[in-house]
């Protein structure tokens, strides 16, 4: 096995063999040649060097272990864009792209004018929502939270390398906000945070489970404990207008919305579903 496309097949049966994801192959064949898709499927009779050779195979077998791709990488597109990541964030994924698009869509239709619109992103991970949301829209101007500092040192990693401009606070959901006494009142409120019910943790793939930070994950018995909070906290924070973008679980959507009722009883809710036809957002305009 010395040619690219040796090792590509080798690699590729083999992660099918472990029940993972054949294409994670491309990916990391990809990363240790540093070649793009088109330049690597140009050069399939490259002749791989022995320190090549050996680094993706070990990589290969790591991610037949379990260990994510992306961590073996050390990154993951978002929205068009290439974001840091390693075993202190969550990975980025398809479904939360949606909720950044479906932000940007409702501002255009709610909010009038060109004035600046303050955001707040609670459990901002790796940044990819903050980060991309201050990209899109020159509007904007983004805080963003986490309660791990070393979450927020990759966001603002990420933030560096992508030159978007966002204020990150360290601390739990609203409290660096509600603590500082200041006038900026909240016009956007977005959050993708933990909403796995506790019991079905054990029910995901090693791949998330045993790999992925499990603080970012499991949100309580019933998987709505970050919701509850974050709906109560936000009220005395929130401008006359506002708009409340949320992240959920199959299935969450009613309770999710009976949550923001009982707080915001004229607020129009949406629930929205995914790509998959599967309940994945909850828009609320205030």
């Amino acid at each position: 096995m010395k040619y690219v496309f040796e090792a590509l097949n080798w690699a590729s049966s083999f992660l099918k063999e472990a029940g993972r994801d054949e294409n994670a192959a491309e990916l990391l064949l990809r990363h240790h040649l540093q070649m793009s898709r088109a330049s690597m499927l140009a050069n399939l009779r490259l002749v791989l060097s022995d320190e090549q050779l050996e680094a993706f195979k070990s990589d290969v077998m790591k991610h037949a272990s379990g260990i994510p791709v992306q961590y073996l990488i050390g990154y993951e597109e978002f929205y068009g864009r290439r974001f840091y990541v390693n075993e202190e964030v969550l990975i980025p994924r398809p479904e939360t792209e949606e909720l950044v698009e479906g932000v940007l869509q409702r501002t255009n239709q709610y909010f009038d004018g060109d004035e600046p619109l303050e955001v707040v992103d609670v459990g901002t991970g790796s940044g990819a929502i903050a980060i991309t949301l201050a990209l899109e829209n020159p509007r904007y101007r983004v805080r963003a939270i986490d309660i791990a500092r070393e979450s927020l040192q990759i966001a603002e990693k990420n933030a560096n390398e992508l030159g978007a401009n966002v204020q990150w606070l360290h601390g739990d959901l609203l409290e660096p906000i509600s603590s500082q006494n200041n006038s900026k009142k909240v016009d956007i409120l977005i959050s993708n945070p933990p909403y796995i019910p506790d019991a079905d943790i054990e029910t995901l793939s090693t791949i998330v489970k045993d790999h992925e930070p499990i603080r970012a994950l499991a949100g309580g018995k019933d998987g709505l404990n970050f919701y509850r909070r974050l709906i109560k906290d936000m009220v005395p924070l929130l401008n006359e207008k506002a708009l409340i973008a949320f992240e959920i679980g199959t299935g969450q959507g009613q309770d999710v919305k009976q949550l923001i009722e009982q707080t915001l009883p004229t607020a129009k809710i949406e629930i929205i579903s995914d790509i998959n036809g599967k309940e994945r957002m909850v828009f609320a305009a205030k």
